[in-house]
């Protein structure tokens, strides 16, 4: 018969009195007084997924005792054993409410707590399965079991020893930095530098001083020597993000980077060597770009040798249900909430939702549930989707996708008293992308 670990922590001497009658078959009693022995027995007893805290006295300094105990073993099921009169005491209700699996008060019924303590173990031998059982692309720090992430993480194990250019490409919010620097991680280059930059969000006059440095003295305000972020990413990779709003004269640079593998910094003549493997990442159509004449047509074929596409949440069948999941249990952990999961209606409004921000919206909204909700299980309308149909527009994603955007554009401006500077930074878009966006939809 499977012998099953249950930790009991008493906090004073009288409360494991009435305990007695639990040592039965089938349990193994780990038995600790104070949160130090508690934590070294836990690390000891790796497999004890359920514990009995016991009380015999109760004070309101000893909250902060047991939440301690929380800290210090983790991913356990705990079931509290309180005298009668402790329920009177609202901020222990509260808390318990909130922590505990399940509570007793003393004398407590031995057999119903051993129904109890019977769920409890099965429930956090079902949780410890799932942490070390994690999905598809946990490794790289993305979750998904869908085809087309398991496409892309396929494409990830191939890239990541590579030294070639990888071109990344997909919407707002799918995660494109999060590739970037997983194929870092997983590559010889892993104990070099990641330098992240978005090109978009660099001030023009000063791009080329960012990029590749600037000598003492090279123009006014050169007071010093400046190292550029291709330097400083030196032995290890640099993410060039939102690669299209690169200006022309700054991609012959580039260019002349990916070519030569050197830079020359402002105000200098001398080429310096550099070992930096570069990954760019857009969410524009870079194909439209080079036929626009807004993107060289060489350095797309310098930047492309290898790409990623970032597939949108809308495409991943299952992951919007495991990402909702994983993320509201990790925003639980790190703050008091009254949800204990979603409602059936919740996650068929999430399934059937467009997600224009992606992941990034979805972690957005999920957050914000499981601080600001009162219910024990979310709601459409915690999730900010209560006005959303249980079915898809019919109308194409590309008109869908862009009379969101327009409408996002036109209410952050309002917001923002017309000001492009403040309603870049609020959309998290350079000035150069906003005004682009808002010349394609005759926003004046």
């Amino acid at each position: 018969m499977l012998t099953r670990k249950l930790l009991v922590l008493q906090l004073d001497a009288d409360s494991l009195a009435p305990l007695s009658g639990v040592i039965e078959e089938g349990w193994e009693i780990v038995q600790a007084r104070g949160i130090d022995q508690a934590r070294e027995l836990k690390s000891a007893n790796e497999d004890c997924v359920v514990g009995i805290l016991a009380i015999n006295r109760f004070s309101d300094d000893l909250l902060e005792d047991i939440e301690k105990i929380f800290s210090a073993c983790r991913n356990m099921e705990w079931i509290a054993l309180l005298p009668a009169d402790c329920m009177s005491r609202f901020l222990l209700c509260k808390f318990v409410a909130h922590n505990f699996y399940d509570y007793h008060t003393l004398p407590p019924d031995l057999p119903r707590l051993l129904v109890t303590l019977g769920r409890a173990y099965g429930k956090g031998r079902l949780k410890d399965k799932l942490r070390n059982n994690p999905p598809s692309g946990f490794d790289y720090q993305m979750i998904g079991n869908s085809p087309v992430m398991r496409e892309l993480f396929s494409d990830l194990a191939k890239i990541r020893h590579a030294e070639s250019p990888v071109l990344i490409r997909g919407e707002s919010g799918t995660g494109k930095e999060l590739a970037a620097r997983a194929i870092h991680r997983h590559s010889a280059r892993h104990k070099g530098p990641f330098i992240a930059v978005n090109c978009g969000a660099l001030p023009i006059h000063l791009i080329q001083s960012e990029l590749f440095g600037h000598e003492k003295g090279a123009f006014t305000g050169a007071n010093q020597r400046k190292i550029g972020h291709f330097e400083a990413a030196g032995g290890g990779t640099i993410l060039l993000d939102e690669i299209g709003d690169l200006p022309l004269n700054l991609q012959v640079n580039l260019l002349r980077f990916l070519q030569e593998k050197t830079i020359e910094r402002i105000g200098s003549t001398r080429s310096i060597p550099l070992d930096v493997r570069v990954i760019a990442a857009t969410h524009v159509n870079l194909e439209k770009a080079v036929k626009e004449g807004t993107f060289r047509e060489d350095l797309y074929y310098r930047l492309n040798v290898l790409h990623l596409k970032m597939p949108p949440l809308r495409e991943r069948e299952g992951d919007i249900e495991l990402l909702a999941i994983t993320f509201f249990e990790k925003f639980s952990r790190e703050q008091i909430s009254k949800a204990k999961g979603f409602s059936k209606q919740a996650m068929l409004t999430m399934r059937t939702h467009d997600w224009q921000g992606n992941v990034r919206e979805l972690i957005n909204r999920v957050q914000r549930a499981v601080i600001m909700t009162e219910n024990t299980l979310i709601t459409p309308a915690d999730l900010g989707l209560e006005k959303r149909t249980a079915t898809r527009s019919r109308i194409s994603l590309d008109d869908a996708r862009d009379k969101a955007e327009m409408e996002t554009i036109q209410r952050c401006l309002k917001m923002n008293g017309n000001n492009v500077s403040q309603t870049a930074r609020h959309l998290g878009v350079s000035r150069v992308t906003l005004y682009r966006l808002m010349n394609k939809f005759n926003i004046v």
